[in-house]
């Protein structure tokens, strides 16, 4: 799992991502350097570490390098939602959370992805057979129909 990227980063990785085609580190400071006074040796450096860190590929460019994204933001944003889940010590309790927080534009999203992934899964409507019900597995209740206390 990839570490969260820093501030600055995240910053010259988000330009790469947009622009998606190899950059140069005077293309991204020059960007940059509408948002914020900055030097192009800290250009350089935090290019030079995204290299090291695996996030870019360069190739010589007569006495520059050009710098193009190893992977997609959407995969990068993937990876640290994983992460963040599977760390979790109720990772059902952490999706129900973290769908509540989503906006309708998001969980139609999220409606979207899973038709995509799994279109038998994103066919389920309420009430249908294939949806848990009272006292079925997941609902709280045993699935064999014991009860908790009694274990009978």
């Amino acid at each position: 799992m990839p570490r969260q990227l820093g501030d600055l980063e995240d910053a010259v990785m988000t330009r790469v991502w947009q622009w998606n085609r190899p950059v140069t580190v005077r293309e991204v400071l020059e960007d940059l350097q509408q948002e914020r006074s900055i030097a192009y040796t800290t250009v350089m450096t935090v290019m030079d570490n995204l290299h090291q860190k695996g996030w870019v590929r360069r190739e010589v460019d007569g006495r520059a390098y050009r710098y193009t994204a190893v992977s997609t933001r959407a995969a990068y944003s993937a990876a640290l939602m994983n992460e963040a889940w599977s760390r979790s010590d109720n990772p059902a309790a952490a999706l129900v959370a973290f769908f509540g927080m989503m906006s309708p534009e998001q969980r139609e999203a999220l409606r979207d992805a899973v038709r995509m992934v799994s279109p038998d899964l994103a066919e389920i409507a309420p009430g249908d057979p294939a949806e848990p019900t009272a006292g079925s597995a997941g609902s709280g209740a045993p699935a064999d129909g014991t009860t908790r206390e009694s274990g009978r």
